[in-house]
Formats: structure tokens, sequence, C-alpha cells
């Protein structure tokens, strides 16, 4: 039996590695080609500690208590040449992936659907010529580059890890560069490349409430943490508050309803800011974020949408004292995602 872990670099990107039962993490990466940083590899330098952020481990006793001491691994830190995974985990290495030999990771496919859903939304899949070599972390993005130039764009995934079909949701942005090449060149069978997966906004383990606060194309990653949800199965609350402009930014509808009649803990909530809309709820996202939501400050807040809408959501949540138990979030501009 073997375990998962997925290295998340200084530089945002990730790269995965297979870890054999009892094999300690550093040993499996260097069996992998990822030199991770190490020096004596006893557990007594330091130069190998990480922060495991999801999964279970053993360190065992054979290493120097000054490297790693008992608060540090109170916190999760781990020295990779001591630790042996319990199960798949997440591990964040405080170095860029350059530092440890890492080409950026790069995928193919041909575009196998496309539609303007709404004239601010582009819907798209890309069938991937290798399906079985992507790995990535529900809510990271890639780096799509787009045909006919040497540019890229960051966009994040709104599908599930592991299908062999992966899509996503572009905000079109008149005059914009993938925006202009989707909505005027692409065609079914068109040929595509991404770099990635890159990002730490990614879906943790749910131990509390959970809310996540979405802002148009922002939902992207959002749609990604609940098709897991939804095939794990949990306990605890999710609950989506999805906010656009206009009525007829509103996409992926019924792709939410379809999650929530499979998942019962999971409600949602659709708001409009235009005043003129006919739809129900008017408002911002914080119009409709209530204190059953945010349960005290024990919660965990999952916000993805453009840089004011961040702010926003920040500067709420501090006029209201509340300070949440875990806080993530990415902001992204018209062509590019930009990891917070």
């Amino acid at each position: 039996m073997g375990y998962r872990i997925a290295l998340n670099f200084e530089d945002g990107a990730t790269r995965f590695i297979d870890c054999n039962a009892g094999e300690k993490v550093l040993d499996a990466a260097y069996r992998q080609q990822v030199n991770l940083p190490m020096d004596c590899s006893d557990g007594v330098c330091g130069t190998c500690k990480c922060r495991c952020e999801q999964g279970k481990y053993d360190l065992g006793d054979d290493y120097s208590e000054e490297t790693l001491t008992e608060d540090e691994t109170e916190e999760g830190f781990v020295l990779t040449c001591q630790m042996v995974p319990c199960s798949d985990c997440v591990i964040r290495v405080p170095v860029p992936s350059t530092a440890c030999k890492l080409a950026p990771a790069e995928h193919s496919g041909e575009v196998s659907a496309l539609e303007l859903v709404s004239d601010s939304t582009i819907v798209f899949k890309l069938k991937l010529d290798r399906p079985e070599t992507l790995s990535f972390l529900p809510g990271q993005y890639v780096n799509l580059g787009v045909p006919g130039t040497s540019q890229r764009r960051a966009y994040s995934f709104s599908s599930k890890p592991g299908a062999a079909e992966v899509s996503f949701l572009i905000r079109n942005v008149p005059g914009g560069l993938m925006s202009g090449w989707l909505t005027h060149e692409a065609k079914p069978g068109a040929r595509m490349s991404f770099i990635g997966p890159n990002g730490s906004f990614f879906l943790r383990a749910v131990t509390r409430p959970v809310v996540m606060l979405a802002g148009g194309t922002g939902l992207a990653p959002l749609l990604s943490m609940l098709e897991v949800l939804t095939d794990e199965g949990t306990d605890q609350p999710i609950h989506l508050i999805y906010g656009v402009t206009r009525d007829d930014d509103m996409v992926e509808i019924e792709r939410i309803e379809a999650l929530a009649a499979r998942l019962v803990t999971f409600t949602w909530t659709m708001t409009v800011a235009d005043p003129e809309s006919a739809h129900p709820l008017k408002g911002y996202v914080t119009h409709h974020l209530s204190d059953v939501h945010l349960n005290g400050g024990d919660v965990d807040v999952y916000l993805c949408g453009p840089p004011p809408m961040v702010e926003a959501v920040r500067a709420f949540l501090r006029d209201k004292g509340v300070a949440p138990a875990h806080f993530f979030y990415e902001k992204f501009a018209a062509s590019e995602a930009v990891p917070a």
C-alpha cells in the first residue's frame, strides 16, 4: 500500500509523488527525481524541515529535539528525512520548485467543448492526452497557453481531480487575448497546453463548518472543491454564496443544484449586485453572510473573486470582529490568477 504526497512549493508549483508504505518522504522524493532540500538525512541539521498541512504521518524519535521542537511538531512541522506517511498528505516546502531542480510540468489536450454561456463567461473543456499524468488539489490553477502566441493565462480548474476531461470558467474580457481566441478562433479539436498545477488555494480537510464565497468566475475553484466534497461526503455544513454583477452573469446553476441534491449538508445562496435585477436576492456576498454562517469564528472560509471583493470581505470580517479558524482566499485579475 502506498500514499499520494502533494509537495506544494514556495513559488506555488505543486508536484505529486508516490510514497510506499514505511518509506520516508525524502527517500520517495529522491526516488522520483524530486530533490527536496537535505543535508544530513539523519534528523539533525533541519535542512529538510517542511510543514505538513494535511494528512497523517509518523516522525519516529530518531531526530534531534533541538532541530524540531515540540512546539513545531504541534504546528505540523516535519523533517522529510524522518517523516513516514500513514495517509495521503499535503506538504508545504519552503523553497521554490526550481531550487529542487524541477522543471514545470506541462500537459496537453484538445478542446472538447466550448460555450459562451453568458456575455461575461466562457465554459470550455479539454480532453487530456495523458490524464493519468495530471494530479492537482481541488481549487488549484494552471497557466494555460494561448494558441499561436507565447503567452499564458492563469485559470482554475472547475472540474475535479482524476477526470479525463478538465473544465474551466473563463471571464470573457473584451479585447482579451485568451477571450478573443476562444470566442473567435477556437473549435472542437483545437490543441492547447498548460503548465501546472499551481497555488496554495485548495481544499483542506473539513473538520468544521465551511463557507465558500464566489465572485463571478471565482466560482470555478469552488466547484472543483464541491465536486470532491460531494464524492467523499461530509457531516459538516457547507454553504456557498455566489455573487455576480448582472442576471446574465449567473452560470453553472444546474450544476450547483445537482451538487446540492447529492450533498445533504450543502446549501447555497445566489445574489446579484445590480439593483435593477429581477433576482430575489440583491447586493454583495457580504450582505448575505450571516452570523449563523460564521459560527462564532469556528468556520473555514474559502473566498475567490476580484480584488475589490476580496478586500471587502476581509474588511467585513474585521469590522465584525470575527477571525475564522482558517481563511483561504485567492484574488484574480482579468488576465491572471494571483495567489494570496
